[in-house]
């Protein structure tokens, strides 16, 4: 004769260890995919193993180390419960701040937590993470789920990732290196990237009332297919435009905007002037700035406005970038160029004029 204890239990307490294991199983396949020869072992470690001898080829190897999340994005995606392309933004976020400083991304893990293991659900965000992997050329060596329940809804999730990148001592990008006379070179963004979704839905969600289903015929999709969209992976894009030419630094459009992250690069004595009528921001950012009311000083300090990274490059080397990324399928544009400044304007970045419409 058996009886039910009516003891507390792990399971009791919400946290479901056969589901999680479940969504390991599950996982493997994708993780799988996103390896480099230097990768070591299987998923299911304590901890992921990359053969650091690949590293021997280094004069003197620097390590480049980013970590991020991708904001209130994830909110969208679990209204809509369509979760295979959050992964991807996950490892935007990294390796686009990891190539900034000239890094090749080698290697990432990701933290996921959950309210509930629903292991489809942790598949399909595992699914995109490493998919991001492969287009970004680095590793996914491991990662953690965590379910907490009472903290996070049944339906609430969290990500956010760690990636480790190398790059030459003496190759490294940054303001050091950038001089007056530089032209600064714009890429493309895929649309909001993963900043600025506490805005956009406060705007499209609360005031606007906006349904994510919404067909918009300025995009050609829903409003949520348009919020969904993935962020773009520049770092592949980069490394080929500075074995295409002389770089001397990136910038990652992310929070901030446009001329905060410039900025970040602008070494004492310098300026980047940019010129909006260079391009014209996609629809989205339009919409946001009509529906909400919001100034244009708000959008540009809050959003990418089209922009997801920037290359300062010599004049000379111009026509050498612009063809390099084009050959890439990359959009990019001269944006605008560096000069010397003198007094309290050192180091920052101007915008001037209007959008192209």
């Amino acid at each position: 004769m058996t009886t039910e204890s009516s003891g507390a239990s792990y399971a009791a307490a919400g946290v479901d260890i056969e589901a999680g294991d479940r969504a390991v199983h599950l996982m493997k396949n994708w993780v799988r995919k996103a390896q480099r020869p230097e990768s070591v072992g299987v998923l299911g470690g304590f901890a992921g193993l990359f053969d650091a001898s690949a590293l021997a080829r280094y004069r003197r190897p620097l390590l480049a180390s980013a970590t991020d999340g991708v904001g209130t994005k994830v909110a969208v995606a679990q209204r809509m419960d369509l979760h295979d392309t959050i992964g991807h933004d996950l490892v935007a976020m990294v390796v686009d701040d990891l190539v900034v400083c000239g890094a090749e991304p080698l290697f990432m893990t990701d933290y996921i937590s959950v309210g509930k293991v629903v292991p489809e659900r942790i598949s399909q965000i595992v699914k995109g993470i490493a998919e991001g992997c492969v287009l970004a050329g680095c590793a996914l060596v491991g990662g953690e789920t965590a379910e907490h329940p009472g903290l996070l809804g049944p339906d609430e999730y969290d990500v956010a990732g760690a990636g480790t990148g190398v790059v030459e001592a003496d190759s490294v990008l940054g303001p050091e290196r950038v001089r007056a006379g530089d032209a600064v070179i714009a890429m493309a963004s895929s649309g909001l990237h993963s900043n600025g979704y506490s805005l956009v839905r406060h705007v499209l969600f609360e005031r606007a009332g906006w349904a994510l289903e919404r067909r918009v015929p300025e995009f050609g999709r829903t409003l949520g297919e348009e919020l969904l969209e993935p962020t773009k992976i520049y770092s592949l894009d980069c490394l080929a435009l500075v074995a295409a030419c002389e770089v001397h630094a990136f910038s990652h459009i992310t929070g901030g905007g446009l001329a905060a992250n410039l900025a970040r690069v602008m070494p004492q004595g310098l300026r980047a002037e940019l010129d909006r009528s260079t391009w014209t921001p996609p629809a989205v950012f339009g919409l946001v700035s009509q529906a909400g009311e919001v100034e244009r000083a708000e959008m540009e300090r809050t959003l990418n406005m089209g922009v997801g990274m920037v290359a300062v490059v010599p004049g000379d080397a111009v026509s050498t970038a612009l063809t390099t990324l084009a050959d890439r399928g990359v959009d990019a544009w001269v944006l605008g160029e560096v000069t010397e400044s003198t007094g309290a304007d050192h180091g920052t970045v101007t915008l001037t004029g209007g959008h192209a419409s």
